[in-house]
């Protein structure tokens, strides 16, 4: 029952990872940096610390409590996740959301579920139970369910000419695009970095009280905050430079306050993939908890992709292209069953 909730958890983790891009794509005479600053406000920033004092007592001295090196390094490593996360935005804005998400997170799943147990020296400890054995069958079968799904979305654009290719995405670059999908999806498993580095904060969280299953919100606040450092600069330095700041508060735009509320609830819904996620490892235990960013991948790319179809970014894509990007996804929920089976053994 662990390992099924857990996969429960993630997979609302990853519907929300798949979908705050839509209410973003419906910000309307703003530009891109003045949409991702209030989203980056809202979801790094406003929405952890709420979520966090609701569910940790005493939560700023669990926050400060831990050696300043972890501290250090959690942060770090959310610096480096943050230039990911900035540029898996852009990644959305010149790919879409199909492909741009198969792409960045096929790079993400690979880094950021096989380096920490490497890193820790416990890798090789997994081949020596039948459990450890089936979890990383699993983990290997969600890189090739990603590499399918990502085979997929470079077969689209090979069926569609460059009319069709802008009407799916309205800045749609190939080149521009997987450069920068690529850089963020190795950015970006500086998440799962994060959580590992961060451990001793929830160490201190579980000291105070906390519930096993809360245990990770102050250390994803830590993670945040760097995040919230890059994005925050990046944002104001394309906002002085392109002049485009007047924009929250020119009254000439019209539904002015939608725009805000639009780009909250895309901040907001970003934040609880990694509210989910967090509870969601809590219950694959320390052994297998590195196979969560696999999960977490997995329904993200399952998510994200439904809602390209849904948008029709894959209008025009023919029966082939259809079927690779089906395979991909068949293979990608069997890859979590196989993590699931492995980690109740």
């Amino acid at each position: 029952m662990g390992a099924l909730l857990g996969l429960i958890l993630h997979a609302i983790g990853g519907f929300a990872a798949g979908s705050f891009y839509i209410p973003f794509k419906l910000i309307k005479k703003w530009n891109w940096e003045t949409s991702w600053f209030v989203l980056g406000v809202a979801a790094w920033l406003i929405a952890p610390i709420l979520m966090a004092w609701f569910t940790v007592p005493n939560l700023f001295d669990v926050l400060f409590t831990a050696d300043f090196e972890t501290k250090l390094y959690t942060f770090v490593f959310g610096v480096l996740w943050g230039i990911g996360a900035l540029t898996f935005g852009l990644s959305m804005r010149y790919l879409g959301i199909g492909l741009g998400m198969a792409v960045v997170l096929g790079f993400t799943a690979a880094f950021g579920t096989l380096i920490p147990p490497i890193y820790s020296g416990t890798f090789f400890q997994l081949l020596e139970t039948p459990g450890g054995i089936i979890v990383l069958i699993g983990v290997l079968v969600t890189l090739v369910g990603i590499a399918i799904a990502g085979k997929a979305g470079i077969l689209k654009e090979k069926n569609l000419n460059i009319e069709q290719q802008k009407a799916a995405v309205a800045e749609f670059n190939l080149s521009k695009g997987i450069i920068i999908a690529i850089i963020s999806g190795i950015l970006s498993a500086c998440f799962a970095f994060g959580l590992a580095a961060g451990k001793p904060i929830a160490d201190e969280a579980l000291k105070v009280g906390v519930k096993n299953i809360f245990q990770n919100n102050p250390v994803i606040v830590w993670v945040l905050w760097g995040g919230l450092l890059t994005n925050i600069v990046w944002t104001v330095v394309l906002g002085i430079k392109n002049k485009t700041f007047d924009q929250l508060t020119d009254k000439s735009i019209p539904n002015k306050h939608k725009n805000y509320l639009l780009a909250i609830a895309g901040g907001v819904t970003w934040y609880f993939q990694f509210f989910f996620y967090g509870m969601g490892t809590t219950f694959l235990g320390e052994e297998y908890e590195f196979a969560s960013w696999s999960l977490h991948m997995a329904f993200i790319i399952i998510f994200s992709t439904l809602w390209g179809v849904y948008f029709k970014e894959w209008e025009g894509a023919s029966k082939k292209t259809m079927r690779t990007l089906w395979l991909g996804l068949s293979v990608i929920i069997l890859s979590t069953l196989l993590i699931g089976i492995g980690n109740s053994l």
